[in-house]
């Protein structure tokens, strides 16, 4: 466990990443990456669809952390102030990312069969696509949105952790402006980077909300992550009075809004494709419900909905620490589960596989995020200490 320098009641503590907790993100790492090689000796394609599962789940949650941020700076939220800079951790992977991104280009050529000149040009629906649906349009957008990424969230950050040095509360001012930004930037670029990363793995099909798909699923996953680090910092002594069971009930309704909100995405999109019933649609859908897919289609349905709709339904289930931590952990897994029941169909039409290459690459990323926010954990305040907002945080109550 970390290592605490306990600090005066009712102030936040100071994270110090223990050798042993260190010793566990290098394991994962390396299991990460010796199942990489392996496999890309042994089994290249399904490695980097692996890859691509893994990758785009660790960036969405750290795009999730700079997109939590912004919107209640965007509100002005008061009660939010104390729970902010764990958000803010997130956004620590992002370099991280984007060097992962680079990686991930060797190996899409494997994956996307529109960078494929030749398969292009034989099919009449991607070289219709061919503008957007091309290898230099690609890059050209990755670049751009790891770059106005990794920007937003460099001022976010960095001004909010200036704001605890000098007490200047133009800093957290300024932070509008930067957010709105951001938010407009955000509700473009990521729904692109959906659909180049997850959509074009079967780019006869599209859908035209699914950007919205995958946000839902982002925040989701993000509200979950945020509860289980701070229950795990409460746990350590380390908040002291500033995060309170009042700031969980809210993350809890959070989670509970996004589980519904998923939902009514979802199947707006399959009610959709099963009215229209046109075979430009239905290709998507289809391979999902036959065979051994059905079980996955099925547990996903049970598991991303009914089971946290449930399970977050009661009051008290939003203030027991045990059981949102229970919820949290369930709905971590059914987010992957998410991005692989939208992936591996597309190549695997008979029957799921799953093994050694998803566990292993998934433990590696996995192992490099953890070690990213908590080295921003340990460099920095738990929390915004000098916010002008924070005795707004401080005297939070949930009545309902």
């Amino acid at each position: 466990m970390s290592a605490i320098e306990n600090a005066k009641p009712g102030q936040p503590g100071r994270f110090v990443v223990s050798s042993e907790l260190k010793t566990a993100f290098s394991i994962l790492m390396f299991v990460g990456v010796a199942g990489l090689v392996i496999g890309l000796m042994r089994d290249p394609k399904r490695v980097w669809m692996a890859y691509l599962l893994a990758f785009f789940y660790f960036t969405s949650l750290a795009l999730g952390g700079v997109f939590f941020a912004a919107v209640q700076h965007v509100t002005k939220a008061g009660w939010s102030v104390n729970v902010r800079r764990l958000t803010e951790s997130l956004t620590s992977f992002l370099p991280f990312a984007a060097l992962g991104a680079v990686v991930f280009l060797i190996g899409a050529p494997k994956l996307y069969e529109w960078l494929d000149k030749a398969k292009v040009a034989a099919d009449p629906v991607l070289s219709g696509k061919a503008i957007y649906l091309s290898g230099t349009s690609f890059v050209i957008r990755l670049v751009l949105f790891f770059g106005a990424w990794l920007y937003f969230a460099k001022m976010l950050v960095s001004k909010s952790i200036a704001q605890d040095t000098t007490g200047d509360d133009n800093n957290t001012h300024k932070l509008v402006n930067y957010s709105v930004a951001f938010l407009l930037f955000f509700a473009l670029s990521y729904s692109l980077f959906s659909v180049d990363l997850l959509m074009s793995v079967q780019p006869d099909w599209f859908s035209t909300i699914y950007g919205v798909y995958t946000f839902a699923g982002l925040f989701q996953a993000t509200m979950a992550f945020l509860i289980l680090v701070i229950l795990y910092l409460k746990k350590q002594n380390l908040l002291g009075g500033y995060v309170t069971e009042d700031h969980l009930h809210d993350l809890g309704k959070f989670l509970f809004a996004f589980t519904v909100f998923w939902a009514y995405i979802a199947f707006s999109q399959y009610m959709l494709i099963w009215y229209a019933n046109l075979p430009e649609e239905t290709i998507f859908i289809i391979p999902r419900c036959q065979g051994l897919w059905i079980p996955v289609s099925l547990l996903l349905l049970v598991g991303k909905f009914i089971v946290p709709f449930i399970a977050l339904l009661p009051r008290w289930a939003k203030r027991s620490p045990t059981h949102l931590a229970a919820v949290s952990i369930w709905v971590l897994a059914m987010q992957y589960l998410d991005l692989y029941w939208l992936v591996y169909p597309a190549y695997f039409k008979e029957a799921p596989k799953f093994g050694l290459y998803e566990i292993t690459i998934f433990a590696g990323f996995l192992g490099l995020f953890l070690f990213t926010v908590s080295r921003f954990l340990s460099r920095n305040n738990l929390v915004p200490i000098r916010d002008p907002r924070i005795d707004e945080s401080l005297h939070h109550h949930v009545t309902y």
